[in-house]
């Protein structure tokens, strides 16, 4: 079935597609041809919010030519003076606005990229850089995002003991213990048997491979070399698609039982006592994230014995191992302090047993209909009443300057929401660690619920909360947004801090959707892995980085950074900057139309409504060119705040969300401006007029180029060298060229002190009052920047 998008489902005929300003992400290639992903995206909300005052000004322009002919009094063939009316006033829309921003845009993302203090930061995209300085929610993965997704061994517990970092040379001893021959109490070896078993299963359930460095090469690069009989611990590294897989391989290792070699059908251990030990691999089961367990079976070669390991997530594994009354309330503690948890079991299995399996499953994989659900059942099959080995516990720790990162965006108004597949316990601890919750701040668990009744009477305890943090599991989320999706968002977007746990990649993505749908603010989605992507292309504004888990989130994201702590200076730095930029650029290419059209109107009404231009040929292209393209662009320089300050008061972001900037108000406010000095520049020409036309002509095409000039050094809040070079420029470019316009000006005239000081008087009349207006606005009413800087 084919659909297409909403955005362009009702367009009349193809060709109307090209009306609409957007992108496509289309996913590569790839074996699966059922399945694909791709995002059609449109332009970012100042982009948006342009495009309204463009058709204001077009009506504006249609309204005013019509104006024109009426006044006429429709004479003669007065659509043909109509054509000449629309073409006479076609300044007024700002063809120049959409360079100029793409250019100011394409300028942002170098002065991103080349910001020493975010080093590694990419942009993939230049259309929308404003967006990052109005973001309302920002929506993070936890792990490698918040975290380092650097997994350390914290805890191994047995069911009776439990072992922790500082008992570590007691599971070593028990290891060297069950490899010795020598004699031990039975108790002893008892204990020293059930440790033995949970290490070696944990040594040999995961899918790591040992790599050694060999040598360096013929370019002096490092070459790695995967099976080395010498199984030299010194160049050994391991390679895992997990961090959580490398980091209990590694503890093996240093508890005694090292794992030196590993091909498609067998991997090697080695003994505290330096005995090789070969496992031959009958099967793999990988990890998905639909099953969240992964499983292998072995044959030991020394004794024949075939063992099924697996381990997995407590919610998968609860079912599938033999009853225990330990296993639910020791993880509820290990996710308590943080850790991040994984059950271990075995299972063994004689010759007939895997015979039977190995016949099932292969049948099963040669299915041709429901082939992936006949594997499942087969494999499901094996996974009953299964021995629990043991509970790990690895701790990955939160990224440098996470803390005040986050209290920084939320000083700024942002509200945060983490979205992680982990635990509820887990969720909660590192929400409270990295101060994703305030201290101040209490925090509601919105307890399991499986029907309407329940997410009612949980909906109204929480509605009796007020400024509490929530944290809430997908499959509760799932509820209420299928019952009382409106009262659920309208709730939880009154929460400072929002924590779904168990969440799937595709409700991240359906989370981001609806805090669009429902508020309309701009989102902002951030991770690090694959499972971050649909959320990442559905946010607003998407960002990357580049962590543990490969390059997936970086390259579908709109901006790609290496640490989390990275944002804030993106946010409050440059998306302010952008947006502010944006916002004055493109409101001044709008005035730079509307003043001259302005002038041809005040000309065409003084002179009968005649449709004839006032500025022709060289004048008009220079004007929106080298006269005032430089100064012009040169606001993509300025700033209203230093970066230090912007950093230091992240209060000042929230003014940006209001989108005051950029407004019918801030439209309204130039429209009269340029009205204003459009009919001074005109009628003081026109006052001041001399013997001949040619006049009138210099002194308002001087006059306007000034203003313009002008306008753009009261409009920057920061001056830049820069900025300086292309006023001086522009304005000698345009001294030099009077020399070559004897077509437009009398250069005996423009040369006179007469000349200029009726151009320098109707300067003065049209800048000095807005000079004015802007020192008693800024003393009497300033903004909350000034307040800061002064």
């Amino acid at each position: 079935l084919k659909v297409a998008v909403s955005c362009t489902q009702r367009l009349p005929a193809l060709g109307d597609l090209f009306s609409i300003s957007a992108y496509v992400y289309a996913q590569k290639p790839q074996l699966d041809i059922h399945s694909f992903e791709g995002t059609f995206t449109r332009v970012g909300l100042l982009d948006l919010e342009l495009n309204q005052l463009t058709k204001a000004l077009f009506l504006a322009l249609v309204a005013l030519s019509i104006v024109m002919v009426t006044l006429q009094g429709f004479v003669g063939p007065w659509y043909r003076n109509l054509f000449r009316f629309l073409l006479l006033f076609s300044y007024i829309i700002p063809i120049s606005l959409r360079v100029n921003l793409d250019m100011g845009k394409a300028a942002y993302g170098w002065m991103i990229m080349k910001d020493d203090n975010i080093p590694g930061t990419v942009v993939r995209t230049s259309t929308i850089p404003e967006e990052l300085g109005r973001l309302v929610y920002l929506l993070t993965d936890k792990t490698g995002t918040l975290t380092q997704n650097e997994m350390i061994f914290k805890r191994l517990h047995l069911g009776t003991v439990s072992y922790g970092t500082d008992t570590m040379d007691e599971i070593q001893n028990h290891i060297i213990s069950s490899y010795s021959q020598s004699s031990a109490p039975k108790v002893r070896k008892t204990v020293s048997s059930r440790i033995h078993e949970a290490v070696k299963a944990i040594a040999l359930c995961h899918n790591v491979t040992p790599v050694y460095e060999s040598h360096a090469g013929v370019n002096g690069e490092t070459e790695y070399a995967e099976v080395d009989q010498n199984f030299s611990d010194e160049n050994r590294t391991y390679q895992a698609s997990s961090p959580d897989e490398v980091a209990l391989v590694q503890w093996t290792e240093s508890v005694g039982l090292t794992l030196v070699n590993r091909d498609l059908t067998s991997m090697q251990l080695k003994s505290p006592g330096g005995q090789i030990l070969t496992y031959y691999i009958l099967q793999v089961f990988p990890f998905t994230s639909e099953s969240k367990r992964m499983g292998i079976i072995v044959r030991d070669e020394s004794t024949g014995e075939i063992t099924f390991y697996m381990k997995g997530a407590d919610v998968a594994m609860s079912t599938i191992v033999q009853y225990n009354d330990w296993l639910e309330e020791e993880c509820g503690n290990m996710a308590r302090e943080g850790l991040r948890t994984l059950v271990v079991a075995k299972k063994s299995l004689t010759e007939e047993q895997h015979q039977d399996f190995e016949n099932r499953y292969n049948q099963a994989k040669l299915s041709i209909h429901d082939r992936a659900l006949k594997v499942a059942a087969v494999v499901e099959s094996l996974e009953r009443e299964m021995e629990l080995l043991c509970l790990t516990g690895v701790e990955d720790q939160l990224q440098a300057d996470v803390r005040p990162t986050l209290e920084m965006l939320r000083n700024a108004g942002i509200k945060i929401w983490m979205l992680t597949g982990d635990k509820l316990e887990t969720a909660t601890c590192i929400a409270k660690s990295s101060h994703l919750v305030s201290r101040t701040q209490d925090i509601h668990i919105f307890r399991p619920v499986i029907s309407r009744g329940e997410a009612h009477l949980e909906l109204n305890a929480f509605r009796r909360k007020h400024d509490c943090a929530l944290v809430i599991s997908g499959d509760s989320l799932e509820v209420c947004l299928k019952y009382y999706e409106h009262e659920f968002v309208e709730l939880a977007c009154q929460c400072p801090a929002v924590v779904c746990c168990r969440c799937s990649p595709t409700q991240k993505a359906h989370i981001v959707k609806l805090l669009q749908h429902h508020t309309g603010k701009r989102t902002c989605a951030i991770g690090d892995g694959g499972n971050d992507v649909s959320m990442i292309q559905a946010a607003d504004c998407g960002i990357g980085i580049e962590g543990k888990e490969g390059k997936q989130a970086s390259l579908a994201a709109d901006f790609s950074i290496t640490q989390f702590k990275h944002i804030g200076r993106l946010l409050m730095v440059h998306g302010r900057n952008s947006y502010k930029r944006s916002a004055a650029l493109g409101q001044f290419v709008m005035h730079r139309g509307l003043i001259i059209s302005t002038m041809q109107a005040v000309f065409s009404s003084v002179f009968y409504f005649a449709s004839i231009p006032l500025y022709q040929g060289f004048l008009m292209v220079g004007y929106a060119t080298i006269y005032t393209m430089f100064p012009v662009f040169s606001l993509v320089l300025d700033q209203d705040v230093k970066p230090e300050m912007a950093l230091l008061y992240p209060e000042l972001y929230k003014d940006l969300t209001k989108g005051r900037s950029l407004s019918f108000k801030t439209f309204l406010i130039w429209v009269l401006i340029s009205i204003y000095q459009g009919g001074i520049l005109m009628y003081g020409a026109l006052l001041l007029f001399e013997s001949e036309f040619v006049h009138v002509v210099a002194i308002s095409f001087t006059a306007l180029i000034l203003t313009e000039l002008l306008m753009v050094a009261l409009t920057i809040r920061t001056w830049h060298w820069l900025m300086v070079v292309a006023e001086f420029f522009s304005l000698g470019c345009y001294v030099a060229s009077l020399a070559f316009l004897n077509e437009y000006f009398d250069v005996a005239f423009i040369t006179t002190v007469t000349f200029l000081w009726k151009v320098s008087a109707i300067t003065v009349v049209s800048c000095l009052p807005l000079y004015i207006l802007k020192y008693l606005k800024r003393k009497f009413s300033p903004p909350s920047y000034s307040k800061l800087t002064s």
